[in-house]
């Protein structure tokens, strides 16, 4: 069990996008077990690459005791919408209410490179959803509404150190049919 750093907010490899997987072996391997390890220490509904410092499209999951990861993620987004809250290990003790879509059908591979299908509703379409814009240099900031996303970003200044600089927000480059900004 390898337990890693989770980079906060304001570390550029937060806002970069990753590196699709093309390379399936022992050193993938180990990032996807670390990933799980450092998710389900946090704990946490999912954690993506980049927030362990490694720019590459995988995110592990952990959601109604249901653990898995994928690997260069392909997503189907329903038009039906949720809104409620999120949260995110990068900004620790923020949780803003964010729409997202409320059912997801992902496709990707696994640690083998075998293929991986993926549908879930709610809370594990939300981590799929998250965990994916993280892959993206997204952030869930990126997707809140404009009292909310004021809000978080006061909280963010309130919570930096000196030298550290505001994450920018940005839009996201996919598709959000309305939703978010």
């Amino acid at each position: 069990m390898s337990i890693q750093n989770i980079r906060l907010f304001g570390d550029p490899v937060l806002r970069t996008p990753a590196d699709e997987v093309v390379t399936f072996d022992k050193e993938l391997r180990t990032l996807v077990k670390d990933l799980t390890d450092t998710m389900l220490d946090a704990p946490g509904a999912g954690l993506a690459a980049p927030q362990i410092g490694v720019g590459l499209r995988v995110f592990t999951y952990n959601v109604d005791g249901i653990v898995g990861h994928l690997i260069n993620p392909d997503l189907t987004l329903s038009e039906e919408e949720q809104f409620g809250p999120e949260g995110c290990l990068s900004f620790p003790g923020m949780k803003f209410d964010c729409r997202r879509a409320l059912s997801v059908v992902a496709r990707g591979v696994n640690q083998w490179g075998e293929p991986v299908f993926l549908e879930g509703s709610e809370l594990l379409a939300r981590a799929v959803q998250h965990e994916t814009d993280h892959l993206d240099g997204i952030l869930f900031i990126d997707r809140l509404d404009a009292v909310a996303r004021k809000e978080a970003m006061r909280m963010i200044r309130e919570a930096r150190t000196i030298g550290q600089a505001a994450p920018t927000v940005r839009v996201s480059p996919h598709a959000t049919f309305g939703r978010g900004l």
